[in-house]
């Protein structure tokens, strides 16, 4: 079933694309073959970045060969969908043949349609959305504290330090008590983290930084993302439980961790007089977290879909897949993320971080 779904399902959706593009270029054969061939090497370049080929090459060379690779699969998503479209309407007889076939009209107006949607989705990836929730509580506080929480920063040869650099300002425009990072802080190599001295933007935050790990950080090599975990000054929450004033924290490891501790386990050191945060990186078993008695459960790993109609099936197989969501007395907020994974669009979803007051109710 997975191996339909990430291999042979994409090259059954390039060779439906690329037929239509063959049939519907006015150029003669020597330049279609040349599209052809583009599209076929910028689509083959995704599976390069799958593979450790791209550690060995020069920074700059893996971030280009990143982007151009990870962008082509939700390009190809649109084209396919686009194209499916107009056989529909060839169908009921609504599009006319000659529409799809050497036809510049068409060739341009799918161009610029395709262009367009997909600079609308990058522009609007880099626009940060700030969301805000009210936290209310019965519980003891000495005051009311402001917490900014993140997921899924993806960093990496797609997501460099200077957008790094931008989102940390963010934070810290917010003048927060704690920040706290539901995992996947690392896309998929620790590499260009460490070579562009990531850890020293973290380090200019100006709230201590609580966080658990994400599915990615075993991807990149899960020690390796301890270690950066350290240089950056973010305390690793590994089902451990710690106490912050009046909060206590506790992060689970990813389900990644076959062998991770369950929660009615870390809820036998937790202070339940005092108002429970979990980090729990992948939103499954929202029901375990009311079981428990936790206040709020904060979760990540969806990215909400990334792309429309993405966030349909995300939506289908996550009780929550995006937003607040409440259980009983236990509430919750899954993030679509602050960063992203792959191409950088965002078309039907947002990226986002969550500034929360917690206050005395």
């Amino acid at each position: 079933m997975w191996m339909f779904v990430f291999f042979i399902l994409p090259f059954a959706g390039l060779a439906y694309a690329l037929w239509h593009v063959w049939c519907m270029l006015p150029l003669s054969g020597a330049w279609k073959w040349t599209v052809i061939a583009v599209c076929v090497l910028c689509f083959l370049t995704l599976f390069l970045n799958f593979s450790r080929t791209i550690e060995r090459m020069p920074l700059r060379m893996a971030s280009t060969f990143y982007e151009i690779g990870n962008s082509s699969i939700f390009i190809l998503l649109y084209v396919v969908m686009l194209f499916l479209v107009l056989d529909l309407g060839r169908l009921v007889h609504l599009v006319p043949r000659t529409m799809l076939y050497n036809n510049a009209y068409t060739s341009i107006g799918v161009l610029v349609l395709l262009m367009g949607l997909f600079v609308y989705g990058n522009l609007h990836y880099h626009n940060k959305v700030r969301q805000t929730i009210d936290l209310p509580t019965a519980k003891t506080l000495d005051r009311n504290l402001r917490v900014v929480m993140m997921s899924d920063l993806h960093l990496g040869y797609h997501n460099r330090r200077a957008e790094l650099a931008r989102w940390v300002d963010l934070v810290n425009a917010e003048h927060p008590d704690l920040i706290l990072i539901a995992g996947d802080i690392v896309d998929i190599s620790i590499r260009p983290l460490v070579e562009t001295g990531m850890a020293e933007e973290f380090k200019r935050l100006k709230a201590p930084i609580y966080a658990c790990l994400g599915n990615h950080e075993y991807y990149a090599n899960e020690p390796l993302a301890r270690k950066f975990y350290d240089e950056a000054g973010i305390t690793l929450l590994r089902d451990s439980v710690t106490t912050v004033g009046n909060l206590c924290l506790i992060g689970r490891d990813d389900r990644t961790n076959q062998h991770r501790k369950s929660l009615g386990v870390l809820m036998r050191e937790a202070d339940n007089s005092k108002y429970t945060i979990l980090l729990d990186h992948q939103p499954y078993h929202l029901e375990q977290a009311e079981r428990a008695g936790i206040d709020f459960q904060f979760s990540g790993h969806t990215h909400h879909g990334q792309v429309w109609p993405i966030s349909w099936i995300t939506q289908a197989i996550y009780e929550d897949a995006f937003g607040p969501w409440q259980r009983g007395n236990t509430r919750y907020y899954v993030s679509s993320g602050m960063g992203i994974w792959g191409g950088k669009f965002r078309i039907g979803t947002c990226s986002e971080y969550i500034v929360a007051d917690i206050r005395k109710e």
